[in-house]
């Protein structure tokens, strides 16, 4: 009779599952790790494991995360790991049930996300512009980088990782389009405007002009935005950090702004401006267009305000 496999192999092939056939990133993949690996040590407390354990582990579980002060929306997000992994055992016949399939999880509302108006971000902008004109060398390099992932995260709505590992190909002078590789490796085009284009621009011909000066044979790196961290390119991390120091110099709270915000606030600011939900949808990268919905309460506002100030019969 073979071994029983470990919970730590099962995640491993689920993983792998995960990479080959839904080309889910490795931020994904990450965030399923901690998720299981967390259910796995809680069952082994309880001297279970995958292959073994029972529904009742599983609502345990869930009670436990409650105990340690968990939101709702991370144990609906720990409770769809559970499903996906409890599917993937019974698919494959390393079960011959499905624990997960009967647990309900917590009631919770999608909430709205963090939305910055249109004069926060202006002030965001304008701060970044006058940081990059007042300093000069290296330190006049990083305003620039930062005054231009500002610009293009709030042209096109990136995702901060999509933003960060943009290739040095996206800033060719004459394109009005960029190619990015999104969330599943797939590929959608996004447009750049004339400010994004501009702040491109100065940016690398200050990157250009320090390079000569230090070395003039150094290797030019693949990324719009490079590092020398491990990864080649500026991280998420780094960015958001400097956002949050750029917000305070800008007299905004820093806890109510990051790059997940700036791309809610291009998404906002669209449609109040009366773009279409399933435009706003391809720009995002969605693929499914009730992810997009939850910007519904911009639209709806909209619409009201449009009916207040233009219906025949509206009060005055």
């Amino acid at each position: 009779m073979p071994a029983k496999p470990s919970d730590a192999k099962l995640v491993h092939l689920f993983l792998d599952m995960l990479a080959a056939e839904q080309g889910a990133g490795a931020n994904t993949l990450d965030a399923y790790r901690g998720d299981l690996n967390d259910l796995s040590e809680f069952l082994a407390s309880q001297g279970q494991d995958f292959v073994g354990a029972e529904t009742q582990a599983l609502r345990d579980y869930l009670s436990d995360l409650d105990t340690r002060g968990f939101k709702s929306s991370s144990v609906a997000r720990r409770l769809s790991a559970m499903r996906h992994l409890f599917r993937f055992l019974l698919n494959e016949r390393i079960r011959s049930d499905d624990p997960a399939a009967i647990l309900s999880g917590p009631k919770r509302g999608r909430g709205l996300p963090k939305v910055l108006s249109i004069a926060d971000v202006d002030r965001l902008l304008s701060c970044a512009k006058a940081l990059a004109q007042s300093t000069e060398s290296l330190r006049r390099l990083r305003a620039l980088r930062l005054y231009c992932l500002l610009e293009v995260l709030y042209a096109t709505g990136l995702r901060v990782s999509e933003l960060v590992t943009l290739p040095l190909s996206a800033s060719r002078r004459e394109a009005r389009m960029i190619v990015v590789r999104g969330k599943g490796n797939k590929e959608r085009l996004v447009p750049l405007n004339e400010a994004s284009r501009r702040a491109m621009a100065e940016y690398l011909a200050a990157m250009e002009a320090l390079k000569q000066t230090k070395n003039k044979n150094a290797a030019s790196s693949k990324w719009l935005f490079p590092s020398f961290g491990e990864s080649g390119h500026l991280t998420r991390q780094h960015f958001a950090r400097e956002l949050k120091e750029l917000a305070a110099s800008a007299g905004l709270a820093p806890r109510l702004v990051s790059p997940h915000v700036l791309r809610h606030a291009f998404a906002s600011h669209l449609l109040h401006n009366g773009a279409d939900l399933r435009i706003v949808q391809t720009l995002l990268g969605h693929t499914d267009i009730s992810t997009t919905q939850i910007y519904t309460h911009v639209v709806e506002e909209r619409l009201k305000s449009l009916v207040r100030d233009l219906h025949p019969l509206a009060e005055k």
